[in-house]
């Protein structure tokens, strides 16, 4: 199975955890990772802006990507998220089949732990 890193910044860690969680509820990724405190620069309207923002990265199935792109945009508070899917060339042993294991219907992950 083909295996994505799938990546969005976020404004915040509340949104960022947010957006985590709907997409391990939902079952369209194994997990979630939070990188605080990433700097951003980039052109919006025109201008050359900066943020500090929370780098959101989750590992899913490859033929997912379009579910998880709709569930970042369904809670993203920006009005244009960068997603990006990005292949995972190598893994360690089990990584692919814990992904899948992970990202079917009928497990359960309700966060209760």
């Amino acid at each position: 199975m083909d295996v994505l890193e799938i990546e969005v910044t976020c404004p915040d860690k509340d949104s960022a955890r947010m957006i985590a969680a709907a997409c391990l509820r939902d079952r369209l990724v194994a997990c979630a990772n939070l990188l605080p405190k990433v700097e951003s620069l980039f052109c919006w309207q025109g201008q050359i802006d900066s943020e500090t923002e929370v780098l959101l990265r989750m590992k899913a199935p490859a033929t997912g990507f379009d579910a998880v792109a709709e569930c970042i945009r369904t809670h993203h508070p920006y009005s244009l998220p960068a997603i990006i899917g990005l292949p995972v060339a190598a893994m360690g042993p089990g990584v692919a089949g814990w992904v899948a294991s992970e990202t079917q219907d009928a497990n359960i992950c309700d966060g209760s732990g």
